[in-house]
């Protein structure tokens, strides 16, 4: 019985872990970044790396390590790991990210070859039934990932996002454009925010369950190989993810530059390619969003569909796939916006409480002694982030509102942070020391 992987096979596992993360955020957000930082660029990446790829690889690791989500989200309490692991799938997959692959690769792919946008609801029906197909084609076969998105779909995108990099190298030359907004004074918070909204945190404690099965089928059985092998795909990825956002943010610098920052990444994008390549800078890119988008809905439609499957046993894993695929083709096509008003905010609440959970794992040798410090950081954590996205919709109370704005933090996003360590520190006041046996991971 194997207890490892080859190298190649471990390079193509992590190869395959980078496809199911980069999607269109993924694509869209260090060329905004590049474009607004200008010469603060290099903090700004340092914040968006930080978000972005470090507390997803530790997000991979603490779920592997943990031996799955709801074993890690049942320190919290029994009912919260259900009704988190079941929002948390729902909220990043058919009610918002698994839509969005379709709508956002269709505006990349399809409306620049439409004259004046003809047809363009009836083109979008027949887009998307199209790109959900083929998303559960792959996705029907979830063992086989790795040959289809780590062999074939993975390189491919990274050769695509090379030319581009290559292409600006060779002819930019423009220099570093003006230093935008919150990029001035506080670079690396602001980067570290954009890296935020990748939402690939909660995407990693998706991801788990389907590596663990690829790599189960390339020979690993034992649990505590597939977990050092899930870890290790999680460092491929991530090794992956920042030479590429690199690449991106170095190019939206010289896009800034050349043609001003655009508040608009996809557009920072669009200009430089039209300017590098002409009309074939359109198909390039085209061909780059359709596939990162595809890779991650299909990475997202077969953990999805694993979850509830391993949940609800009676009804098939082909069955939750289909059900998927065609919910996400409706809301792609009808009822997107309304979805995004409901699942934005409830993802805005889910984040902040995924961040203090992975992070509370790695310090479980210490945190496991007090059986408090889960729920009651968690609990606060969650009901801070309520309060800022209710007022993210337009919903405010004055008296919470006044006290929110003078705690430090808040005005960039990340009061809830004190709310973690209030959290914390009430938890180890409120409970009773473990004994030194229950001090492992469960």
């Amino acid at each position: 019985m194997m207890e490892k992987l080859s190298f190649k096979n471990r390079i193509l596992i992590g190869l395959t872990l980078f496809s199911m993360f980069f999607g269109a955020g993924n694509l869209i957000f260090p060329p905004h970044l590049g474009a607004q930082a200008g010469g603060n660029v290099g903090p700004a990446l340092m914040g968006f790396v930080l978000s972005a790829i470090g507390i997803p690889v530790l997000g991979v690791a603490a779920v592997a390590l943990s031996d799955g989500l709801e074993n890690l989200a049942q320190k919290v309490h029994p009912v919260f790991a259900s009704t988190f692991t079941v929002l948390l799938y729902l909220s990043i997959g058919p009610f918002l990210a698994i839509p969005r692959t379709a709508g956002t690769s269709y505006e990349m792919a399809v409306v620049p070859f439409l004259k004046n946008g003809g047809h363009s609801r009836l083109f979008l029906c027949v887009y998307s039934v199209g790109f959900f197909m083929i998303a559960v084609f792959l996705a029907l076969k979830p063992d086989k990932l790795t040959d289809r998105l780590g062999k074939i779909l993975g390189p491919l995108l990274l050769i695509l996002i090379g030319v581009v990099f290559i292409g600006c190298w060779l002819n930019s030359g423009a220099g570093e454009g003006a230093v935008v907004g919150d990029y001035a004074d506080h670079p690396v918070s602001r980067g570290f925010l954009d890296g935020y909204q990748t939402m690939d945190t909660i995407a990693a404690l998706n991801f788990g369950i389907i590596i663990a099965m690829n790599i189960r089928k390339k020979g690993v059985k034992k649990e505590r190989g597939i977990v050092r092998e899930t870890i290790f795909s999680g460092i491929v990825a991530g090794i992956l993810l920042l030479a590429v956002y690199s690449a991106l943010a170095w190019v939206g610098a010289a896009a800034g530059a050349r043609f001003g920052a655009d508040e608009n990444g996809a557009r920072t994008l669009s200009q430089m390619m039209g300017y590098l390549y002409g009309s074939g800078g359109t198909i390039i890119l085209g061909a780059i969003f359709f596939i990162a988008c595809l890779n991650t809905c299909t990475g997202l439609l077969s953990s999805c569909s694993e979850y509830f499957y391993s949940r609800w046993p009676k009804v098939s894993y082909r069955s939750w796939v289909l059900a998927f695929a065609g919910f996400s083709a409706l809301a792609a096509n009808a009822g997107l916006t309304t979805i995004l008003k409901v699942s934005v905010p409830l993802l805005n609440v889910i984040y902040p409480m995924a961040i203090v959970l992975i992070l509370l794992s790695f310090v479980h040798r210490w945190a496991g002694r007090y059986p408090a410090v889960y729920p009651w950081a968690v609990g606060l954590t969650g009901i801070s982030s309520m309060i800022y996205a209710l007022e993210g919709t337009g919903i405010h109370f004055p008296a919470v509102s006044k006290i929110l704005a003078e705690i430090p933090l808040h005005s960039i996003g990340l009061g809830w942070l004190w709310a973690a360590a209030a959290g914390i520190l009430l938890g180890v006041a409120f409970s009773g020391k473990k004994s030194h046996s229950e001090n492992t991971f469960s």
